[in-house]
């Protein structure tokens, strides 16, 4: 088989919907209920904490593994190509119309959890900080894809393929978050910890 059909396997391992499938144990179809989306946020808000960090994992897992495969076979390349195939399974889901289902943060994690652990501590806390100022998990998103950006560039090591990866990826998380920046400035975001 050649090496390159692994990224078809990359994009539908990001499509494993997580959330949907953890709604359904629990009788709930996230995409009508919540923010609609099948990501960890509405997770938590409708399923619990528990249900939530299965998610969560699962979906960073999705996203690191795509990129430990691509990595495997074709180097820093593969590594970015597999994990934005990921993402984009993710959020543009082939099972549900290629409808907008997620917005890729917790897979993107992953991705750079496996490719670069340096920048996904400094990400990570930067994410958590701003969640536990503003309580808005959106904000604190954008905020660690946008950390990861700048940060590919500051440290000199990194290839030139997690530079591009940084760019399309913030690029993505800041597009696909352009509601709640408009639901942030209306007052009508959802805090994390608010009832759902």
């Amino acid at each position: 088989m050649p090496r390159y059909l692994i990224f078809i396997l990359t994009y539908f391992l990001g499509a494993i919907p997580f959330a949907y499938l953890a709604g359904r144990l629990k009788g709930i179809d996230v995409r009508r209920h919540g923010s609609g989306n099948m990501g960890t946020t509405n997770a938590f808000r409708l399923l619990g904490a528990k249900f939530g960090i299965l998610v969560l994992l699962g979906d960073a897992l999705k996203g690191g593994l795509s990129a430990m495969i691509g990595y495997w076979a074709f180097g820093p390349w593969g590594g970015i190509l597999g994990g934005l195939l990921a993402m984009a399974g993710h959020s543009w889901n082939p099972f549900f119309g290629f409808r907008p289902s997620g917005k890729g943060v917790a897979a993107g994690f992953g991705i750079i959890t496996v490719l670069m652990p340096k920048i996904m501590v400094i990400a990570i806390a930067l994410f958590l900080l701003v969640v536990l100022i503003t309580r808005y998990v959106s904000m604190g998103s954008v905020v660690g894809a946008l950390t990861v950006a700048i940060l590919v560039f500051v440290f000199p090591e990194q290839p030139l393929a997690y530079k591009v990866f940084g760019l399309i990826g913030a690029s993505t998380v800041v597009v696909l978050h352009r509601a709640n920046f408009q639901r942030v400035l209306q007052g009508t975001e959802h805090r994390f910890g608010e009832k759902k």
